[in-house]
């Protein structure tokens, strides 16, 4: 009897432990142009077989870093497609996520082989890739911080005439809701960018999935450097266990903070520079463990950190800050740059020279309101009844990123609503043989409509009627077209 009960309560207490356990974050990686689910090693990460793209030709594709997933195929859209071209990717639960996007480069030799393109998400722009890309292994992706909440996600490529975009892999990872919070300024209405990240102290690079790190922490991957310039620091390394590193809500691997780079009697000031995009606002996280086996106790290294030589934090001693030895600190600061340099600098105070263990730079990016999706809706059901020529493309949202709007859409946005809205269409003049969908009426606060010059055929709906707003509407030159509203 006695076992008995206490099997009972065995098998009581693992299924609160199981119940209460958090479960796995929502992943779901798209290995471009591939026919089939993929695994790749060394971690067996499945990819699914593509999909969710609006248009775009599957290739066989050249990887241009030794950090790009390891894929043998990518999708690229020909400019013959249109301006923009998106993947549209439906049952994302609702959350916080690392969105992240690999180029890549086709696999023939008659093909530009460093197409220069933009990217959104959202509706929001987060990237624009720079000449040289193909050389520099934190250029070969993009990735950024966002909240999806209406159960979708839309990634889009836009087209600036310098090559076709093609795209390797795409990768939308849950994070924790409260990952990379720094205040109430930080809500979700920004999207964080990644500018920079960086492992100091070792010549690794590291995804967190090679430091074994916590699935919630979204698999980011950590740029090595080993010296922030000759003779200006020394390496430090420990195999010791690191405290407080991998707690919610960023989930670091504690491999992160067993490196590091200390400052130099010849150099004590240790200082990193990196160059930014101007006028932009970033979010600054350092990252700090005290492993140099020669400070034991607080007080014995304090030191202050400038940004662009402005003091952020003062008279930081990571012993007394972070409780103890071996345990980590994480700092983080939001400022406003308006040159295209960010240079951080640790100035010793007291005892020993600097130390730091790791970086982070994002860009801080409001995120933009999207269309009103009854108007979408309308007008995707246009497009299809017009059959509008490849070259219009007319995918993703139609009024953002604003740099991007769909040719011949109008938009004003409603402050009120914090919505945009299309207020004119002008499709003259485009060969367009198809018919007026009833839908049309959907576009509520459409003040003119211009159609004159296709071969439109059928009748005027009835409820064009209804839009009270329209004041032009030019339905000329199209023979086809019977001109008595539909009864």
């Amino acid at each position: 009897m006695l076992r008995f009960t206490l099997l009972w309560l065995l098998v009581f207490f693992l299924s609160l432990v199981s119940s209460s356990a958090r479960p796995a974050p929502f992943a779901m990686r798209i290995s471009c142009g591939a026919r089939q689910n993929v695994r790749t090693a060394p971690t067996y990460a499945l990819w699914y077989k593509d999909f969710g793209y609006t248009g775009g030709i599957p290739a066989n594709a050249t990887t241009p870093s030794f950090i790009t997933p390891p894929l043998k195929t990518l999708r690229y859209f020909p400019l013959s497609e249109g301006p923009e071209n998106c993947y549209g990717i439906n049952r994302v639960p609702k959350g916080h996520y690392t969105v992240r996007i690999f180029f890549g480069l086709i696999k023939q030799p008659d093909f530009d082989n460093e197409p220069l393109f933009e990217i959104s998400v959202e509706g929001t722009l987060i990237h624009s890739l720079k000449s040289g890309w193909t050389s520099h292994d934190d250029q070969v992706f993009a990735e950024s911080l966002v909240f999806l909440l209406d159960g979708t996600v839309s990634i889009c490529f836009h087209s600036t005439g310098h090559g076709e975009p093609a795209i390797i892999s795409i990768e939308i990872l849950q994070v924790d809701d409260k990952a990379y919070y720094s205040g109430p300024e930080r809500g979700k209405g920004v999207i964080l960018k990644t500018t920079s990240r960086l492992t100091c102290g070792t010549a690794k690079p590291r995804f967190d999935e090679d430091y074994s790190g916590d699935h919630w922490g979204g698999d980011r991957y950590w740029e090595p450097i080993r010296t922030f310039g000759q003779n200006a620091d020394e390496p430090r390394s420990t195999e010791n266990s690191i405290k407080q590193a991998s707690d919610a809500p960023n989930f670091y691997p504690e491999a992160l903070y067993q490196s590091a780079v200390v400052s130099t009697d010849s150099q004590p000031d240790l200082a990193y520079t990196i160059d930014v995009d101007p006028n932009k606002n970033y979010s600054i996280w350092l990252h700090f463990a005290e492993i140099d086996a020669l400070v034991t106790d607080a007080g014995q290294r304090v030191f202050d950190v400038l940004l662009n030589g402005d003091t952020i934090f003062k008279e930081i001693d990571i012993v007394k800050m972070s409780g103890d030895r071996y345990t980590a600190l994480v700092l983080n600061r939001t400022v406003a740059v308006s040159g295209r340099t960010v240079t951080i600098t640790l100035h010793p105070k007291e005892g020993h020279h600097a130390i730091i263990n790791a970086i982070e730079i994002f860009q801080v990016i409001a995120a933009e309101s999207k269309t009103s999706s009854a108007e979408v809706r309308a007008l995707q059901a246009l497009k299809r009844s017009l059959g509008l020529p490849n070259h219009f493309a007319w995918n993703g949202d139609p009024c953002v990123p604003k740099e991007h709007p769909w040719s011949g859409a109008d938009c004003q946005f409603d402050k009120s609503g914090r919505k945009w809205f299309i207020d004119g269409l002008d499709l003259s003049n485009q060969g367009l043989k198809g018919f007026f969908p009833d839908d049309i009426s959907k576009l509520i606060h459409l003040q003119s409509l211009n159609l004159s010059g296709n071969t439109i055929h059928g009748v005027i709906p009835s409820s064009l009627g209804t839009i009270t707003s329209l004041e032009l509407l030019d339905l000329s030159y199209n023979s086809s077209m019977d001109q008595f509203l539909k009864a």
